[in-house]
C-alpha cells in the first residue's frame, strides 16, 4: 500500500469525451461516447487517447495530490474563502471518522478545489462508477461509508495502478498481502485489480487494523504506511491516541495521506460549492456480471456483440491478456448493461469462436498447467512484433499482457510516441 515510488497509468487529465464519434457501421452508445463500431479503429484510436492524455507518472501524482507544496496553493484574493467556512462544512459532514480543519488540511482543500480541480473532475467521473459497488462492501462489513475515499489518494480510482513496489489495484495490495486475502494473482489474471474482489479484501484489512488501534485516522495512517511505521511512530509519543499526535514521527507520505483523505471528502461533498462538475468516465456506469465457465477471450465478444475490446478492459482490468482462464472454475465478466441479454443468447456463439482467437491455449490440461506455473508470459505465439499503422505502445503492450515501460526498456525506447511502421519490436 506504500504510495512511493510508484508508477501508475492513472486516468487523470481532462479529456472532451462526449464529441468522440468513430465511423464504422454500427452505432452504439457507451457512456457519452458515441461509436460507430468498427472494433480494430476503436482500438487504435481509444488506445491514442490512452498514449497522449491518459498515461501519466504516479510519482507526479503523489508530488501534486499527496505532497502539496505550500507555496503552490496561495488562492488568488477573489478566490479566498474564510477558514470559518471550510471549518463549518468538515462539522456538517456526518462522519464517525475524525475530520479536523487545521493548516496542513487547508493546504489540501485549496489544493483539491483550486489548481487540481481538474484531476478531482476526473476522480468525481470516476467515483460514479465506482463508489456504489465500493459502499456496499463497506455496508455488508459495517464499516464507515467515508472509507470509500481511501482508493481516491492511493490509486486516483484507477483499478489498474501498479506501483514499482509491486502494489497493484484501486487498493494498492502487495502481492503477499492480496494473495493473503484470497485475491487471484497468475498470469491471466490480478484480482488486486478487480474492483469488487479487492474492495471486499480491503474491507478484512480494515477490520483488521481497526481491532488493533481502534482509531479510523490511525487505520488509515496504517492502511498506507503499514502498522510497523505507525507503531514505532506510537512508541515516540507514549500517550498518542489519533494520527495528529504522531504526525511528525510518520513518513512523508503518510503526513499527507490523512490530510489529502480529509481534504478528497470535503472535495467530493461540496465540489459544486467550487464549480466542479464530474467528468463523464470512458467507459458504462450501468452494468451487469455474467458468469464465464470456460476459456474466452474478449475478440470473442467483440467480434460478436460489438462491445469495442478496450471497454471490456475497463470493465474488467483483472484479465491481464484478453483472456478470461475459466478452464478450472468460474469467474465473473462485467458487461454494459444494454449488451447482457444478447451476450446471453448468443453465448454459444461467442464459445464457438475460440478456435479463432484461442488456438494456443485450447489444451485444457496444458493451459492449467501453465496457468498455475506463472509460465503464462510465454504463451505468445511470437516473441517480436512488426509495429503496423496506427500502432502504439499502449495497445502493443496490452496485447501481449507486458507494461509500457518494459516495451520501452527492452527496445531502448525513450520516447513512446516514436515508433516506425515496419519497426520490428522484442517482446520481453
Amino acid at each position: 500500500m506504500k504510495l512511493s515510488n510508484v508508477l501508475v497509468t492513472a486516468v487523470l487529465a481532462a479529456f472532451p469525451v462526449a464529441g468522440i464519434c468513430f465511423s464504422g457501421t454500427e452505432t452504439r452508445a457507451y457512456g457519452e461516447i458515441s461509436v460507430k463500431h468498427t472494433p480494430e479503429k476503436y482500438d487504435s484510436l481509444l488506445s491514442k487517447w490512452y498514449e497522449s492524455t491518459v498515461i501519466e507518472s504516479y510519482d507526479r501524482f503523489l508530488q501534486e495530490f499527496i505532497n502539496i507544496d505550500p507555496e503552490e496553493t496561495v488562492p488568488s484574493e477573489a478566490e479566498r474563502i474564510p477558514d470559518s467556512v471550510y471549518e463549518a462544512r468538515l462539522r456538517m459532514i456526518a462522519s464517525v471518522i475524525q475530520l479536523p480543519y487545521n493548516d496542513v488540511v487547508r493546504q489540501y482543500i485549496l489544493a483539491y478545489t483550486g489548481r487540481l480541480k481538474g484531476r478531482m473532475q476526473n476522480i468525481l467521473g470516476l467515483a460514479q462508477y465506482y463508489f456504489p459497488l465500493i459502499e456496499e462492501e463497506l455496508d455488508k462489513e459495517g464499516l464507515p461509508s467515508e472509507l470509500k475515499m481511501l482508493p481516491i489518494i492511493e490509486s486516483a480510482l484507477y483499478p489498474k495502478a501498479v506501483s514499482r513496489a509491486g502494489a497493484a489495484g484501486l487498493w494498492q495490495f502487495m502481492l503477499r498481502t492480496g494473495k493473503n486475502f484470497g485475491l487471484e494473482v497468475n498470469s491471466f489474471v490480478d484480482e488486486r485489480m478487480d474492483p469488487l474482489l479487492s474492495t471486499r479484501a480491503a474491507c478484512q484489512y480494515l477490520k483488521q487494523l481497526y481491532a488493533i488501534y481502534e482509531d479510523w485516522t490511525l487505520v488509515i495512517a496504517a492502511y498506507n504506511c503499514g502498522p510497523g511505521n505507525v507503531n514505532k511512530a506510537l512508541k515516540r509519543v507514549p500517550d498518542a491516541r489519533t494520527y495528529w499526535d504522531i504526525y511528525d514521527y510518520l513518513p512523508r507520505e503518510t503526513r499527507g495521506y490523512i490530510p489529502g483523505f480529509i481534504a478528497a471528502t470535503y472535495a467530493y461533498t461540496f465540489h459544486k460549492a467550487h464549480g466542479m462538475e464530474p467528468v463523464v468516465p470512458p467507459h458504462p456506469i450501468s452494468t451487469d456480471t455474467v458468469t464465464v465457465r470456460k476459456l474466452m477471450h474478449f475478440e470473442q465478444i467483440s467480434s460478436t456483440l460489438g462491445i469495442p475490446v478496450e471497454v471490456l478492459r475497463d470493465l474488467n482490468p483483472q484479465f491481464k491478456r484478453d483472456i478470461i482462464p475459466g478452464t478450472d472454475k468460474a469467474y465473473s465478466l462485467v458487461l454494459p448493461q444494454q449488451d447482457i441479454s444478447a451476450f446471453i443468447d448468443r453465448e454459444a456463439e461467442i464459445y464457438g469462436k475460440d478456435s479463432l482467437y484461442l488456438k494456443e491455449y485450447l489444451n485444457p490440461a496444458n493451459f492449467t498447467a501453465r496457468k498455475s506455473s506463472g509460465s503464462g508470459n510465454r504463451l505468445t505465439a511470437s516473441r517480436t512484433y512488426k509495429v503496423k499503422k496506427n500502432d502504439v505502445l499502449g495497445s502493443i503492450a496490452r496485447r501481449y499482457g507486458v507494461t509500457v515501460n518494459a516495451l520501452m526498456r527492452a527496445n531502448n525506447i525513450r520516447n513512446p510516441r516514436s515508433l516506425r511502421i515496419g519497426q520490428v519490436l522484442r517482446i520481453p
